[in-house]
Parts: C-alpha cells; sequence; structure tokens
C-alpha cells in the first residue's frame, strides 16, 4: 500500500544555482553546447528606434553585488508594440526586434549589461496608457522563486506621472526604485539601473 501522503516529509527547497547559467546561458559559463545562444543583444543596425544600453547590478542587502544574477527582460519595441501574437495593438511589428534578452551579471564586476532599443508606450488594461518600461525577471543562489519588476526611464516624468502600476504604488517615495537613470558615455545613451534585493532601498517586485 502507498505511504500516506499526510506523512510524507516536505522536500527541501533549493534556489537557482550555481548551475542556472549552464542551463540557460552556457556560453557565459564557458560552455559552447546551444546552436543559438540567447544573449543581451536584443537590437542590431536596423532595429528601429532609439538604440540604448542598459547597465546595473543587482545588490544584496549589504550593497554587495550580486556576481551569479541571472537576468532576463522582455519589452515593447519602439512604437510600443511586444513582438508576441496576443499583443492586438494596431502598432507596427518591427521584425528587426526580438523584444526578449538574458544575460548574467559579470563574474568580476557584478555588472549586467543589455543592448536595446527604448521602447514606447503601451496600452494596458481598461485602454490605460502605460509609460514606457522594460520588464525584469531575475534570479541567482538564494533566490527561492524569480523576482519581477519593471524599469521606467527617469526622463519620461509625464508618462511615469499617469502610469497606473506606478500610481499603485502608496508610498511614492518608492517609486524611484523602479527609475533607470540616463547619461551619456562616449557619444551612447546609457541607462543605469540598479536592483536591490533588501534593504532600505530594496527595489520593488511585483506578484506576476
Amino acid at each position: 500500500m502507498p505511504q500516506s501522503l499526510g506523512y510524507l516529509k516536505e522536500t527541501a527547497s533549493q534556489t537557482a544555482g550555481p548551475y542556472v547559467h549552464i542551463g540557460l546561458i552556457p556560453h557565459q559559463a564557458g560552455f559552447d553546447i546551444f546552436q543559438n545562444n540567447f544573449g543581451n543583444m536584443l537590437a542590431g543596425a536596423e532595429t528601429e528606434g532609439e538604440h540604448i544600453a542598459i547597465e546595473g547590478q543587482v545588490l544584496d542587502g549589504t550593497g554587495t553585488p550580486v556576481r551569479d544574477a541571472l537576468i532576463e527582460i522582455w519589452q515593447a519595441n519602439t512604437n510600443g508594440r511586444y513582438n508576441h501574437p496576443a499583443d492586438h495593438q494596431k502598432k507596427a511589428v518591427d521584425p528587426n526586434f526580438r523584444g526578449w534578452g538574458r544575460t548574467g551579471a559579470d563574474f568580476q564586476t557584478g555588472i549586467y549589461t543589455f543592448e536595446t532599443v527604448k521602447p514606447g508606450a503601451v496600452i494596458g488594461r481598461h485602454t490605460r496608457m502605460m509609460a514606457p518600461h522594460i520588464n525584469f525577471w531575475i534570479v541567482s543562489r538564494g533566490i527561492n522563486i524569480g523576482l519581477h519588476t519593471r524599469m521606467y526611464f527617469d526622463d519620461e516624468t509625464e508618462a511615469n506621472a499617469a502610469d497606473p502600476v506606478l500610481n499603485l504604488i502608496e508610498q511614492q517615495e518608492r517609486r524611484s526604485t523602479l527609475f533607470a537613470k540616463r547619461s551619456k558615455r562616449d557619444g551612447k545613451t546609457i541607462y543605469r539601473f540598479d536592483i536591490v534585493l533588501q534593504g532600505d532601498n530594496e527595489t520593488i517586485f511585483f506578484d506576476v
């Protein structure tokens, strides 16, 4: 007779790692096992829109970079449309823009980077316009369930003020944890977005 479920012991919890890199970004771990390696380059020379770089670090509660973090992003194109069949907006699809990327933090510096384009505004629920944003998913050792957050742009003041998701955050000062800071370096537009896992400046994470 099979053992009653009421007497089975709980399986020990596990976090993602240390082999997450081998399975998801093997080229960064030094393995060449996939024909197509998904990486941090979402946009090429023919992709429409303002080309930007996103960079930052995932920081623990002490401010120490998490050097084995894995980050995925997905976003709309410059017209505000996702490259996905579920997006029925009457906006142009850019065939030269994948809209999804994956990378790991640098093992030495903890810095991650993405090469992409600045997304357009997207129509959300109840036809409310959402400010330009990029969706993030973060996982690493010590994280049992992947964390979801959003990156907004600090130079989209008017759109951010009307964004329905940002306005759900009651503590207005906490909204700043979702804003990436724009700068220029060597003629290139850079948005810096650090993700803080714990502490006073903890990034806002969403239940998805």
